[in-house]
């Protein structure tokens, strides 16, 4: 299959045909208040199913026979009690519900930054997603091929490279878990694309990393985007140790820019004091005013 025709089965306008501006489809959803699921005060899987059924379920998104990649953030050879990788019962349930809505295949992956087997391994993860039944995937760097990112304000310039299974896939769920980075403030939904990237260093480098986490998801956008927030570590991130707050909450949206301005305000932020939020909603990817949001609280 060809690149663009992958690129288009993301769902994403954008990248398929080559634009430099973001689609008529795109402008007239954004108008609209993107719904925000805020599921709380019960156990990660039961927010986890409540907060899909409150989108509509996950039949929604995902058809019979569809391939389903679900990335979490697994980056670091940490247990799940210090909480720098994602809740392995969030991606557990996930996985169940994908095969419950006729799911073919789920694959599970990250782009780690400890040796991977060992990441995987020590955050639950692995063993919580295949027990589900799905497929763990250890990626090699033949797995990363080009995205062109046209409306991007600085990757427009740089060889972007993602991984093949994110644009192989039919879905593709987002899930990271809350917590503080040091040098982008948050670790929130866009902030854990850079875990489909190849060469994570480029942004840290290009002077604004901001802009590089907003312009990426003008290229590459989740179907869905669910935050785990059973626990946020409040400072330490992104590798911890750190602080914990038990929040018991699940946010979930296909809007990634509102998803993650919820999420920091359970930080006792702004969306306006985490740049990459402000700036993914000038390029129009998605809404930062929270008063523009739609909330099902369940």
């Amino acid at each position: 299959m060809k690149r663009r025709e992958l690129l288009r089965r993301l769902g994403f306008g954008l990248a398929a045909v080559g634009l430099g501006q973001i689609s008529a489809a795109q402008r007239a959803g954004q108008q609209r208040s993107p719904v925000l699921a805020v599921a709380e005060k019960d156990s990660p899987a039961n927010l986890v199913r409540k907060a899909i059924k409150a989108l509509g379920g996950m039949g929604k998104f995902v058809k019979k026979g569809n391939t389903v990649l679900i990335k979490p953030n697994m980056a670091f050879a940490r247990s799940p009690e210090v909480c720098a990788n994602t809740n392995p019962e969030v991606v557990a349930e996930l996985v169940k519900l994908c095969f419950e809505a006729g799911a073919k295949e789920v694959i599970v992956l990250d782009h780690t930054l400890a040796p991977a087997r060992i990441a995987y391994e020590m955050s639950g993860i692995a063993k919580a997603a295949e027990a589900q039944g799905a497929k763990v995937v250890y990626i090699s760097s033949r797995d990363f091929v080009p995205v062109e990112v046209p409306k991007g304000k600085i990757l427009s310039a740089y060889d972007v490279r993602v991984l093949k299974q994110v644009l192989e896939a039919d879905v593709f769920i987002n899930v990271p878990v809350a917590k503080t980075h040091g040098s982008a403030r948050l670790t929130l939904g866009m902030k854990n694309l850079m875990g489909i990237i190849q060469d994570r260093g480029s942004w840290h480098r290009s002077g604004d990393l901001h802009q590089c986490i907003a312009d990426f998801v003008t290229a590459v956008k989740p179907h869905l985007t669910v935050i785990d927030a059973i626990k946020i570590m409040t400072s330490g991130g992104p590798a911890g140790p750190g602080r914990l707050e038990q929040k018991d909450t699940i946010i979930a949206s296909t809007d990634i820019v509102a998803a993650d301005a919820y999420a920091a305000t359970l930080f006792g932020m702004k969306p306006e004091d985490v740049p990459y939020i402000i700036k993914a909603d000038e390029l129009g990817v998605g809404v930062a005013d929270l008063k523009r949001v739609k909330f099902v609280r369940v």
